[in-house]
C-alpha cells in the first residue's frame, strides 16, 4: 500500500513538473509580449458607432500585432482636442471637432476618416414643430465647437436664425447623456447620434432634422495627430494607421463580425445593432480617405466661424498620405478581414 501510495505521489509530482515545464515558458512569452507593447492613449468621443474602426481594431487584436496596446478613452470632443495639443493622448478620433481648431492654426493634422456623413439627428419635444420654432429655446450639443455644434449653427442659419443669439446652444455631454437632458427638460431640443435618436423616436420627440439625409459632409471616426508626433515618431502613426484601416476594412466589408463586436461595445442587443450597422453603412469613405472636393465640403460649414471666405491650402488640415501607403500595402499583400 506505502509503495502505491509512493508512487502515485511521484507520479503526480512528475505531472505537476510537467506541467509547469510546459506552462512557464507560455506564460514568459506572453509577459515578454506585454512588456514589449508599448501603450498609447487615444480619445474618443464617445461609446457610439463613431468609434467602431478602433473598436473593432482593439477587438480584433490589430493594434498588438502593431505592438501597440490602445487605450481608447472617452472625452467630450473640445477637451479631446485640447488633450491631443497638449500631448496627452497620442491620437484623437473626433473628427469634425478637430477642423475648427486646424483653420485656426493649430498644429494638428487628420490622417483618416471612416465616415462622411453626419450621423445626426435633431429632435426636439412634440410640440415644436420646426427648425424656425426653437427661437429662444435651448438645444444641447456634445460642447461648444464640437461637429453636432457646427452643424446645427449651419442649420439655424439657414433658417434666419443665430446660434448663440437666437438659440441658445448648451453643451450637455457626449453619446446618450444628450437624449437625458432633453428628456429631463433641461434642454427643448438636441442634437442626438446613435442609438440616442432611436430612443427619442421610441420616445415620441419630434424629429426635425436628419443630418444624414443632407447633402453635407461631416467626419467622423476620424484620426488626428499633432504635428510633433508625425515629424518625431512616423512609424507610431503608422501602426496606429495600420491597425485602424483593418478595423475599418471589418466595418466596410464583414458585417457579422462588425455586429458581434459592436454588440459588446455598445451594449447593445444584435437586433439593435444589426439596425444601426445598416443607417451607418452607407455613411462611410471607400477607403479612409477624401478626394479634395470632399475636403473642401467638409469646411464650408465652420469657414464663417473663423472668419474665412475661403478654406486655407488643403494640406495644412488634411494629410491622407499614410492612409494612402497603408491601403496601398494590405492591397498589395491581398490583406482580407
Amino acid at each position: 500500500m506505502s509503495r502505491l501510495f509512493v508512487s502515485t505521489t511521484v507520479r503526480r509530482r512528475d505531472i505537476g513538473w510537467f506541467i509547469l515545464s510546459f506552462l512557464l515558458p507560455l506564460l514568459s512569452l506572453r509577459w515578454a509580449e506585454a512588456q514589449q507593447l508599448r501603450k498609447i492613449h487615444v480619445a474618443i468621443p464617445a461609446i457610439t458607432p463613431a468609434a467602431a474602426p478602433f473598436a473593432i481594431a482593439k477587438d480584433r487584436g490589430y493594434y498588438r500585432e502593431e505592438g501597440l496596446d490602445v487605450d481608447l478613452i472617452v472625452m467630450p470632443s473640445a477637451v479631446g482636442i485640447q488633450a491631443l495639443i497638449g500631448g496627452n493622448v497620442s491620437f484623437s478620433t473626433q473628427g469634425g471637432a478637430g477642423l475648427l481648431p486646424a483653420l485656426r492654426g493649430a498644429p494638428i493634422r487628420l490622417l483618416f476618416s471612416a465616415y462622411r456623413r453626419p450621423m445626426y439627428w435633431l429632435y426636439a419635444r412634440a410640440e415644436i414643430r420646426s427648425v424656425g420654432d426653437l427661437k429662444g429655446k435651448k438645444v444641447g450639443v456634445s460642447s461648444i465647437g464640437s461637429g453636432p455644434d457646427s452643424l446645427l449653427r449651419d442649420v439655424l442659419k439657414k433658417q434666419g436664425l443665430e446660434g448663440g443669439r437666437d438659440v441658445v446652444i448648451l453643451p450637455v455631454g457626449s453619446g446618450i447623456a444628450r437624449f437625458y437632458a432633453l428628456q429631463a427638460g433641461s434642454v427643448d431640443a438636441a442634437m442626438l447620434s446613435i442609438p440616442a435618436n432611436f430612443m427619442a423616436q421610441e420616445g415620441g420627440y419630434r424629429q426635425l432634422v436628419s443630418f444624414i439625409d443632407q447633402d453635407m459632409v461631416e467626419l467622423q471616426g476620424s484620426i488626428l495627430a499633432s504635428l510633433q508626433l508625425l515629424e518625431s515618431e512616423p512609424a507610431l502613426a503608422e501602426k496606429f494607421l495600420r491597425g485602424s484601416v483593418k478595423g475599418f476594412r471589418i466595418l466596410r466589408d464583414n458585417r457579422a463580425v462588425t455586429t458581434q463586436v459592436l454588440v459588446r461595445f455598445l451594449k447593445l442587443k444584435e437586433d439593435a445593432v444589426a439596425k444601426i450597422y445598416d443607417v451607418i453603412r452607407p455613411g462611410l469613405t471607400p477607403d479612409g480617405t477624401l478626394s479634395e472636393e470632399l475636403q473642401k465640403k467638409s469646411l464650408e460649414h465652420i469657414l464663417a466661424r473663423v472668419g474665412l471666405k475661403e478654406p486655407p491650402r488643403l494640406e495644412t488640415i488634411f494629410d491622407f498620405s499614410l492612409a494612402r501607403k497603408v491601403n496601398d500595402e494590405l492591397q498589395a499583400r491581398g490583406w482580407r478581414p
